[in-house]
């Protein structure tokens, strides 16, 4: 008399054969004396880990990888009978398949493409099991292992891709900044008084904080703006107009520049001045020497 468990399947070589329909269900089994002998087969899902194995890509690249395996018996009696250790020869037919799957691969492929990668790891160990008894439900690649220097080359190079997005971005807000400003400013220069709206709008906007100090730009478009409005009878006679009449004072004007030889030529050109002939200097003359008599 023997007890099978519930995730157990027995299976009963009688005079070292196993007979058709010999397999055992859970519950209590019972066996000829001297005749029989059972062997239990567990149907459980086992979980094998694959250890980590080096490789080298197909770009040359140096890596370890480690992987895990899910599988379950569907026959128990080809487990028995034509596997000596099933468990050993997954793990070593797992071992194999990684290191291939390794080198036909790409480094990225391994880093980012593992859904595929997984797959055909899976095809690649579940062809030859089928024999055996077993299916393979599910193979992962855990992690992939990379040498300091290839960590370092490829954070290298994601900082230069940020690096590159983010100055194209840059440049393109820069575009269009500059697309909208040079709109804006074909539109004030249609309408002054815009320009004047704008500046009043960024005096709210500083006097809402509230400081003790206002700066207050005086804008050069809004004066010729204020020249255009006002009429030409109103306005006050500049000092270029009273030179150009005649009316203009006897001494010199200095112009907005400070520049003294345009108003010394203006004084040449409005006024005479007689000039007084130089006067020579007077000749010293020199007295004869005595004459020395004997």
């Amino acid at each position: 008399m023997r007890v099978v468990r519930q995730y157990e399947r027995g299976v009963v070589f009688r005079f070292g054969r196993v007979e058709p329909g010999t397999t055992r269900a859970p519950g209590i089994v019972l066996l000829w004396p001297f005749a029989d002998r059972l062997t239990k087969v567990n149907m459980q899902i086992v979980t094998l880990p694959v250890p980590a194995q080096d490789g080298i890509t197909r770009d040359n690249v140096t890596v370890r990888v480690d992987a895990v395996i899910y599988f379950r018996v569907v026959d128990p009696v080809r487990v028995a009978v034509d596997v000596q250790d099933y468990l050993s020869a997954i793990a070593q037919l797992a071992q194999t398949s990684l290191r291939s799957i390794i080198g036909k691969s790409d480094l990225d492929d391994l880093l980012s493409n593992r859904e595929k990668l997984n797959q055909g790891l899976e095809l690649m160990i579940d062809t030859p099991v089928v024999d055996w008894g077993l299916h393979i439900d599910r193979v992962e690649i855990k992690d992939v292992s990379l040498p300091e220097s290839m960590k370092r080359s490829m954070s290298r190079q994601a900082e230069a891709e940020r690096e590159r997005r983010a100055r194209v971005i840059t440049a393109d807000g820069e575009r269009q900044a500059a697309a909208t400003l040079s709109a804006a400013a074909e539109t004030m220069s249609d309408h002054p008084a815009s320009l004047q709206l704008r500046l009043l709008e960024t005096v709210v906007e500083v006097a809402a904080e509230k400081n003790s100090t206002l700066v207050l730009p005086f804008p050069v478009e809004l004066l010729r703006f204020l020249e255009r409005v006002t009429p030409e009878e109103n306005q006050a006679p500049t000092a270029m107009d009273r030179v150009a009449a005649g009316s203009a004072p006897p001494h010199p004007l200095r112009d907005l520049t400070g520049s003294t030889a345009r108003n010394r030529s203006g004084l040449r050109s409005t006024a005479r001045v007689p000039v007084r002939p130089r006067a020579r200097p007077r000749s010293r003359r020199r007295t004869p020497a005595r004459a020395t008599w004997r």
